[in-house]
């Protein structure tokens, strides 16, 4: 069976937690421990999240002061850098837990966007640190930021566009074939868009992860897309005392949920998305839990 499984943000960074390479790989350890069962028996492909990272590299860059160069870093190729960075450390737990003839190959994803997307518009996508709101406003008026409020916090935001397509398929579908267990469109994929003259360019974007784990799903031809999060499914009236665990539903039930859109709601967008362009299988839960999700026996079940 072909799997895609989105790795959440909570795989590589709990919130509050130190923005380290030591606090990462601590996290990723866990998961590749996690992973690691399936390699055995399934064709793998993982994506991951990569939000505080872009946000920390975004700062580093700002920081640097030189005037005879430029210090607003773009977010592509602060996705690019994110992408190998965490890659690299996937790859490298994964292979400690895995047989040494096992290939893990990271690919650097360039996902397409449209300039026309109406998100240029509508900044909504979080990165970076969190900050006091009194912070976050300075910051903003400081860099030129928009800033929005993430839970008791506040974060900059950045447009998220939809995905559009994936440039890395055939690279990605050849190595599959072999074996391989690929890492690819870390936070999305490098945000990439054509200007009008047909130049393909960097576009100051972030795409959503889930949306582009369930676009790359479809192109992969995937049996079965896993989005491993850090609770045990989707819940109906979640937070209030009728919630209940949802662990078997189908395209149309979720879209009756009111879900906020970060989250758990971009989670259900690409479920629906995957299974009902596909027919097959999303299931989603909690990282601890991905061989039962696998098997259908834990997690939220969709099914067309």
């Amino acid at each position: 069976m072909r799997i895609v499984v989105a790795l959440g943000g909570n795989a590589l960074l709990r919130r509050g937690e130190p923005m380290t390479v030591g606090a990462q790989r601590v996290n990723i350890r866990e998961a590749a421990r996690a992973i690691a069962p399936l390699a055995a028996a399934h064709e793998l492909v993982i994506t991951h999240g990569n939000g505080p990272q872009v946000g920390l590299l975004a700062l580093q860059a700002a920081a640097y002061q030189d005037s005879s160069a430029d210090a607003g870093t773009p977010l592509d190729v602060l996705g690019a850098e994110s992408e190998g960075m965490i890659g690299y450390v996937i790859e490298q737990e994964l292979g400690n837990v895995l047989p040494f003839e096992q290939p893990i190959a990271t690919i650097l994803t360039m996902v397409e966007v449209d300039p026309a997307d109406p998100a240029f518009a509508s900044p909504s996508k979080p990165i970076g640190p969190v900050y006091d709101e009194g912070t976050a406003r300075k910051l903003a008026d400081e860099r030129g930021w928009d800033v929005a409020q993430d839970g008791e916090h506040w974060r900059r935001v950045v447009p998220s566009p939809s995905p559009k397509r994936i440039f890395e398929l055939q690279p990605i579908r050849w190595l599959l074939e072999q074996g391989t267990i690929v890492v690819c469109a870390g936070g999305g994929g490098i945000p990439t868009m054509y200007l009008p003259d047909g130049t393909l360019t960097g576009a100051e974007v972030v795409i959503d992860k889930d949306r582009a784990t369930a676009l790359l799903a479809r192109e992969v031809e995937a049996d079965l897309l896993v989005l491993a999060t850090d609770v045990p499914g989707v819940y109906t009236d979640w937070g209030q005392p009728g919630e209940r665990l949802l662990r078997t539903t189908t395209c149309e039930e979720l879209e009756q949920l009111d879900l906020p859109p970060g989250s758990m709601g971009s989670k259900v967008d690409a479920a629906i998305d995957f299974t009902r362009g596909t027919g097959n299988r999303t299931a989603v839960g909690a990282l601890a839990d991905i061989e039962k999700l696998v098997d259908g026996s834990a997690g939220t079940q969709v099914e067309s």
